[in-house]
């Protein structure tokens, strides 16, 4: 997703100015519906009304004043707002506790299983390919991430770092602060974060975006910091049945990527490959009985 494709089809961008337009009465009004948005998002406009005390038609001015076309996609940014928003305690209470254990075990599997054929279903691989160019011609990479993310893009270095491509890796906050003071038009930079984005991790786009350098974003929702500070993004969902977040979705985009990154310069990484192989087979890190 696109800047640009971001600002046309969500209004988040400019929401709290439109909020600021409303009258008083309607800001009131609207603002337990932001705050609170998963006890929203599936009610109807009648049944909202209702429990706002209001009328549908008041309901209908008020989501249209805030740039929504319709009533339908504002419980479509509602529903983005409950999965950037969600806790561990929200997870556990909507995976619901009379199942048995292993319907628990099946229900997180079929939940990995959904999140990937979503990503699947709407990742466009033409775009990858673009990216993958944009690799090469960096003069770095720059990969900022914190907290749980920073699996991700250790991964992500681990497995660049052997195309012997410039990457960097930060994950602190006092490292990112450094290295994005130093980037420019030249770099690349991804950033990964996930619901409503880590303070770190958007403050070092930011930065970066201020100095030049191309931004990607690796997110779960289009109302991410990162969709709106980015200069395009990429989304796979993190949504699971336990406790947690589910890697499963975001670690499969990212091997995606490194895919269209080894295929654009194919005989370059068969090289190195072959250089790789030979330490495989007869390294002395590798167990031998």
């Amino acid at each position: 997703m696109k800047r640009n494709e971001v600002s046309s089809k969500d209004p988040t961008p400019q929401l709290a100015e439109r909020i600021d337009l409303l009258s008083i009465k309607r800001q009131e009004t609207i603002r337990p519906i932001l705050e609170h948005p998963r006890e929203y998002v599936l009610l109807s406009v009648r049944a909202m009304a209702k429990r706002l005390k209001t009328d549908p038609a008041t309901i209908v001015r008020i989501v249209r004043g805030l740039g929504f076309p319709s009533y339908r996609e504002f419980q479509r940014h509602l529903h983005e707002l409950s999965l950037a928003f969600a806790t561990a305690l929200d997870t556990m209470q909507s995976g619901g506790s009379d199942a048995s254990m292993p319907a628990h075990v099946r229900d997180s599997l079929e939940q990995d299983l959904k999140n990937l054929q979503g990503l699947k279903n709407s990742l466009d691989a033409r775009r990858l390919v673009a990216l993958a160019k944009r690799f090469y011609d960096a003069r770095r990479i720059v990969l900022i991430a914190g907290d749980l993310a920073s699996t991700l893009a250790s991964h992500f270095e681990y497995q660049l770092s052997a195309l012997d491509l410039p990457i960097i890796c930060a994950t602190s906050t006092g490292r990112i602060t450094h290295i994005v003071r130093v980037v420019n038009k030249q770099d690349l930079v991804i950033a990964i974060s996930f619901r409503r984005g880590l303070r770190q991790t958007v403050e070092g786009v930011q930065q970066a975006r201020i100095r030049g350098a191309y931004c990607v974003g690796i997110s779960d929702t289009y109302v991410s910091p990162l969709a709106r500070d980015c200069d395009e993004v990429f989304l796979a969902s993190i949504e699971s049945t336990f406790f947690g977040t589910s890697y499963v979705a975001p670690i499969a985009l990212v091997n995606a990527i490194l895919a269209a990154v080894g295929q654009y310069r194919r005989s370059r990484t068969l090289a190195l490959a072959k250089e790789i192989s030979e330490e495989q087979r007869k390294g002395p890190r590798w167990y031998s009985a």
